[in-house]
């Protein structure tokens, strides 16, 4: 059941991030600080739902917001590398890499999160 409340909150995140990513080239805004704006609303919107739903009765504190925030901010520089390796060496459009990207960092944030949240540990 965890697995498909992850799979739910993960796209939920991974399809905003899309847009924020996508709609940030649109306008005109560089990836980097696309990804920044993307970083600080998946962080609190991931956890809160992470931590309400997807790992049903995690303890909820700042200790486990900060080891959240710990993973989060470990897959940062991933993605920011990732974007630089599929955008500016690869020569792919941001549309096309920020999938890409968003897909191999996936199971990262999975496994991440379930350790962050403590999950299933009373």
């Amino acid at each position: 059941m965890v697995a498909g409340r992850a799979l739910v909150v993960g796209g939920t995140l991974a399809v905003l991030h899309n847009v924020i990513m996508i709609g940030g080239d649109w306008i005109g805004v560089h990836y980097a600080l696309s990804l920044s704006f993307s970083f600080v609303v998946l962080v609190l919107l991931g956890y809160w739902l992470h931590s309400s739903w997807t790992f049903q009765g995690a303890e909820r504190s700042g200790t486990t917001f900060g080891r959240y925030l710990l993973v989060a901010s470990a897959n940062y520089p991933f993605s920011l590398a990732g974007m630089f390796v599929f955008v500016d060496l690869v020569g792919l459009s941001v549309p096309l890499a920020a999938p890409i990207v968003t897909v191999l960092m996936f199971v990262a944030n999975l496994l991440g999160n379930r350790w962050a949240l403590r999950a299933g540990r009373r």
